[in-house]
C-alpha cells in the first residue's frame, strides 16, 4: 500500500490501496534507498471510454429507482466516505487517490441513452442519474454529458431521478424546469455537513454547504421538486447535525429529506481510518468504534435492507433523531408522483400525425 509522506490538500484520500484485481503492485519508493515514498503527482488525469450500453439495471431492493445513468466513472469531489471507490477497481485504479483523480469519461454515454429509449422494449421507468459518481462533477462543464441526457429526457418525457452536491446543476435549469412541468424530474442535493471545516476535508472539491442550500432554494423557485439527502451520517462526526441539516433544508424550500447511514465496505475502510486518524487523531477511535457498533461490529455492511440505516442503539438513535426532524420540519411536504404515461418516441409522433 502506498502512503504520502505530505498531505495532500485538495483531495480526500490520502493513501491508494493496492488494487485487489492486479497482481502486481505499483512501487513508489525512490529507488535509491531511502525508506521514504515518493509523493505521487495530485494532478487529475482523464481517460476516455466507449461503452457499449450505459442504462444499467439496479437489483438492490434499498434503492427506489432501478436503472441508472453514469457518464463518468471516478469523481473529482474527493469525498472521503464515497461507496463508489470500490467500483474503480474494475477500471485498473485504485479506490483511493486514484477515484478522484483519474477520471474515466464516457464520451458516447447521449448516443447510448437514445438508442436505449428507442428500443421497443424500453418501458418507461424512471432512471438515477448518476447511480455511482456524481454528474455534474467539474469536467460536465466542458463535456455536457449530463446536459445532453438531459435534453433527450426532455424529448422523449422520460422521468429522472438526480443527485448531486454541485451547483453546476443550475446551468441546466432550463431543461429541469420543462421536465418538472410534466412531473418528468426529482433532484436531490447531497448534504453531508454545515460545518466549513469538515466539509473542507471531508469532501475537498465540493461546493459548500451554503452554496448547496442556495442550490436548494433556486430550483425550488424554479418549480423542480428539490429535497435534501443526508448522506452520509457518520456516528461521532457529523450525525449532532441532522436537525440543523433539516431545519435548513426546509427553510431553502426543499419537499423532501433523506439520510443513509455510512458504511466503509473493502478498501474505502483503509481509505477512511487513513483519514481520519490524519485529521481527527483525538476522535478517530470513538468514530470508528460507533461505525463498527453500527454494523454489527463491522466496519463494512452489505446486507439488503439494514446497510444503508445500519443496527443497534447508535443506529436507532439517528433514526430517532432523523425521524424527529423530519416531523418538525418537513410535515405535510413530499415530491409529486413521477408520471409514466406521456413517453413518445420521436418516431411515434411522427407517425401519430398520420
Amino acid at each position: 500500500m502506498e502512503h504520502f509522506q505530505d498531505y495532500l490538500k485538495g483531495r480526500g484520500a490520502q493513501i491508494n490501496p493496492d488494487n485487489r484485481f492486479s497482481k502486481q503492485a505499483y512501487d513508489t519508493g525512490a529507488g535509491d534507498g531511502l525508506d521514504e515514498p515518493v509523493q505521487p503527482a495530485a494532478q487529475t488525469q482523464f481517460f476516455y471510454d466507449h461503452p457499449k450500453t450505459i442504462i444499467n439495471k439496479v437489483s438492490s431492493p434499498d434503492i427506489p429507482l432501478k436503472h441508472s445513468i453514469n457518464p463518468y466513472q471516478g469523481c473529482e469531489h474527493g469525498c472521503v466516505y464515497c461507496y463508489a471507490r470500490n467500483t474503480h477497481a474494475y477500471w485498473g485504479f485504485s479506490a483511493g487517490l486514484d477515484f478522484e483523480s483519474k477520471i474515466i469519461v464516457k464520451s458516447n454515454t447521449p448516443a447510448l441513452l437514445r438508442k436505449a429509449l428507442n428500443r421497443p422494449s424500453w418501458k418507461p421507468e424512471p432512471i438515477m442519474f448518476s447511480g455511482n459518481t456524481d454528474c455534474y462533477q467539474p469536467i460536465e462543464r466542458k463535456m455536457l454529458l449530463t446536459r445532453q441526457c438531459l435534453e433527450i429526457f426532455r424529448e422523449y418525457g422520460q422521468p429522472v431521478g438526480m443527485i448531486t452536491k454541485n451547483s453546476l446543476i443550475l446551468r441546466d435549469v432550463d431543461i429541469l424546469s420543462d421536465l418538472a412541468a410534466n412531473d418528468l424530474v426529482h433532484v436531490f442535493i447531497s448534504i453531508t455537513t454545515l460545518e466549513e471545516s469538515l466539509r473542507r476535508v471531508m469532501e475537498p472539491r465540493t461546493a459548500t454547504a451554503a452554496r448547496r442550500l442556495a442550490v436548494v432554494e433556486a430550483l425550488t423557485k424554479a418549480g423542480v421538486p428539490t429535497g435534501v439527502m443526508i448522506g452520509p451520517v457518520i456516528p461521532g462526526l457529523n450525525n449532532h447535525e441532522i436537525p440543523a441539516i433539516v431545519q435548513a433544508a426546509a427553510k431553502h424550500g426543499a419537499r423532501a429529506c433523506g439520510y443513509t447511514l455510512v458504511r466503509l465496505n473493502g478498501d474505502i475502510g483503509l481509505v477512511f481510518e487513513d483519514w481520519i486518524r490524519k485529521n481527527f487523531p483525538d476522535r478517530a477511535e470513538k468514530v470508528l468504534n460507533q461505525i463498527k457498533a453500527c454494523h454489527g461490529g463491522q466496519l463494512n455492511d452489505s446486507v439488503y435492507g439494514r446497510r444503508m440505516r445500519g443496527s443497534g442503539p447508535i443506529a436507532d438513535s439517528i433514526s430517532t433523531l432523523f425521524q424527529l426532524a423530519k416531523k418538525q420540519h418537513l410535515k405535510g411536504r413530499e415530491m409529486p408522483p413521477y408520471r409514466l404515461d406521456i413517453f413518445r418516441r420521436p418516431d411515434d409522433r411522427q407517425l401519430s400525425l398520420f
